[in-house]
């Protein structure tokens, strides 16, 4: 199995978001929850209309079985309002086309988010990268790094495995190397 990376480049982050926003309102809302809330996939393609149309998403997380309460932050809340708007409460949010009212698969996420990658030149792409750059820029700006919060956040055992997580373990290994002269 390939790592897949955070998304780091804050311009390419937004021409994405540009992206998607012309393109697919159902990517461009999958997109943004990903990296505003750290969900997995698989939570966020649970999700229903009801689920997010309060302050926060209340959600049982599949993988863990744990409950957790995210805060839709106001960038999250102001797309999601005219996407949501006018469409029945137990609708699932990211809808496939296919059946009646069912959410895309897993693999049709990762299909999305791969054609993301293809149009962006970035060959690392996966489900997990929606999380990743939730974590990486999550990390990076927090002032005091506050990694212990991600920690809990993510529900990892130490510091080092979340860092390996959202990336910085490896952008330090990379400075290190520029800056070494053999």
């Amino acid at each position: 199995m390939n790592t897949v990376q955070p998304i780091r480049d804050s311009e390419v982050l937004q021409d994405i978001k540009d992206y998607l926003k012309d393109s697919n309102a159902r990517n461009y809302i999958m997109f943004l929850i990903g990296i505003n809330t750290g969900l997995r996939i698989s939570d966020i393609l649970r999700l229903r209309i009801r689920d997010v149309t309060g302050s926060h998403i209340s959600i049982r997380e599949k993988k863990t079985g744990k409950q957790k309460r995210i805060l839709i932050n106001s960038e999250l809340k102001r797309e999601l309002q005219p996407y949501i708007e006018g469409k029945p409460l137990n609708e699932y949010l990211i809808k496939s086309r296919e059946g009646i009212n069912r959410p895309i698969t897993r693999e049709m996420a990762y299909k999305i988010i791969r054609s993301i990658g293809d149009e962006f030149g970035l060959s690392e792409l996966g489900c997990h990268t929606l999380r990743k750059t939730f974590g990486y820029i999550f990390y990076n700006d927090t002032t005091d790094k506050d990694i212990g919060m991600l920690m809990d956040f993510f529900n990892h055992a130490s510091p080092k495995i979340t860092l390996r997580y959202i990336g910085m373990e490896q952008d330090t290994m990379d400075m290190a190397l520029k800056r070494h002269r053999a």
